[in-house]
């Protein structure tokens, strides 16, 4: 390997690091949203095939879930009880999806044409499409208001197994679907729900990586435990941040990078 491909490899991952600093940060600073950039960072920075890319983003996201999750766990901002209803079903779909459905995906799904759809490029399109869904409720914000009344069970258990399939497929904590499903379906308040959410997107996260471990799925453990670091570095200084400035605002604007990195791979996977 020549001095110059060696190199071009090295200032590839520094930048990967770099950006996985900044994932953290974001996650830290909102409380959700940064860990859309997970996957975009292990498949076009590192290199790293979109569904182990979507294992090594459901420990990262999940390990920085955690954290957040053990913060508002001592400020009493977890509505565990509550919580349980939600994450049952969400955990348990993510655990088979990823240990049973996805390993029986072929690689190539159907050709039209000279258009060839495999499963790697599925994964990205449907992870894009997540990215808008993520991008506009960024963007335009989401009025919620609950009834106060009980919360409506059978509602609550689909609304858990669809985020478990999402978060499954794409390896993002579905936060921005979370949320919003705790305080009108469960009646939480925002700062209950943010916390609450946290909680079952590390649970989440970690059971989707368990479903893959034990299907087989080899982890290249020291390249994930050292992005992981940085994706740490970022979120406590997010968290950190978040204390002392504004950041309805930033989340607009972050909501419009997040757009325009969907539409960029939509357009690259479509040209591929």
């Amino acid at each position: 390997m020549s001095a110059y491909l060696l190199l071009n490899m090295q200032l590839s991952q520094l930048y990967g690091f770099v950006l996985a600093i900044l994932m953290g940060f974001t996650l830290g600073l909102f409380g959700g949203g940064g860990s859309i950039l997970a996957v975009p960072i292990f498949v076009y920075v590192f290199h790293i095939e979109p569904l182990l890319a979507t294992a090594y983003s459901l420990w990262v996201v999940g390990l920085s879930a955690l954290v957040g999750a053990f913060k508002k766990h001592l400020d009493q901002q977890i509505e565990y009880k509550v919580g349980l209803l939600f994450v049952v079903p969400s955990a348990l779909t993510v655990f088979l999806t990823r240990r049973f459905l996805l390993p029986q995906i072929p690689l190539q799904l159907f050709t039209f044409g000279n258009v060839i759809l495999t499963k790697n490029m599925a994964i990205m399109l449907f992870f894009s499409t997540v990215m808008l869904l993520a991008a506009y409720s960024m963007i335009r914000g989401i009025s919620m208001h609950h009834s106060g009344t009980e919360p409506d069970k059978i509602k609550t258990v689909i609304s858990g197994a669809v985020v478990g399939l999402v978060t499954s497929l794409v390896g993002a904590g579905g936060g921005f679907l979370i949320v919003p499903a705790l305080v009108i379906l469960l009646g939480l308040n925002m700062s209950q729900a943010v916390g609450t959410s946290l909680a079952i997107i590390a649970l989440n996260s970690m059971s989707g990586f368990m479903g893959d471990i034990i299907g087989g799925r080899l982890m290249d453990w020291s390249f994930l435990l050292t992005f992981s670091v940085f994706a740490l570095i970022g979120m406590m200084l997010g968290l950190y941040s978040s204390k002392k400035i504004e950041v309805g605002i930033l989340k607009k604007y972050f909501g419009f990078f997040v757009l325009a990195m969907a539409i960029l791979i939509i357009i690259k996977e479509l040209l591929s």
